[in-house]
């Protein structure tokens, strides 16, 4: 079991750690998004370029580094594997390995976690993240609202099992 925990933070960190907002505004001719901004690699900073398309492509495959993982961890070891694999995918976003440990916020990350972990979690998400986004027009401040939306609905959806990784996750991106 212990060896099936390892694999699943391991799966998780490594894809998490692809830096598609950097690869994608890179492939695009638009240089180092890193030099832009707030500096970080997700959506939020991809979509200062100006390009919309980018940002949509980068929240997407930021969600679906969330996403992935999870799905497989479950698939193959379980819920503990799954909670493994989430918040390892959220600290690679986080940390990337590939970038000397700076990356992103890991909200749209968080986002596919969410997902993954249990559907009706990443609705819960996507609500929040939306209708505060919809209300103060602040991404930082619907990406806040919305990890501890998401770790508060666990229990109350019940799926209380998933509540100290995204607790654990909405600490860490509040404090980023």
């Amino acid at each position: 079991m212990t060896i099936n925990l390892i694999w699943a933070a391991l799966l998780g960190y490594l894809i998490g750690s692809i830096p598609f907002g950097l690869l994608l505004t890179k492939a695009a001719g638009m240089g180092d998004v890193r030099q832009i901004g707030s500096g970080n690699i997700g959506a939020t900073n991809v979509l200062r370029t100006g390009n919309k398309g980018l940002a949509a492509g980068t929240l997407v495959l930021d969600l679906l580094k969330g996403f992935a993982p999870v799905a497989v961890a479950g698939h193959l070891w379980g819920e503990v594997a799954m909670a493994f694999a989430a918040g390892a995918a959220v600290l690679g976003h986080c940390f990337p390995v590939w970038l000397g440990f700076k990356g992103g916020k890991g909200v749209a990350t968080n986002a596919g976690v969410a997902f993954g972990l249990a559907w009706p979690l990443g609705l819960a998400y996507a609500f929040v993240w939306l209708s505060i986004l919809a209300i103060f027009r602040i991404s930082s401040l619907a990406g806040m609202a919305a990890v501890v939306a998401a770790a508060a609905a666990a229990p109350l959806f019940g799926y209380p099992q998933f509540f100290p990784v995204l607790g654990a996750i909405a600490l860490l991106i509040i404090y980023l």
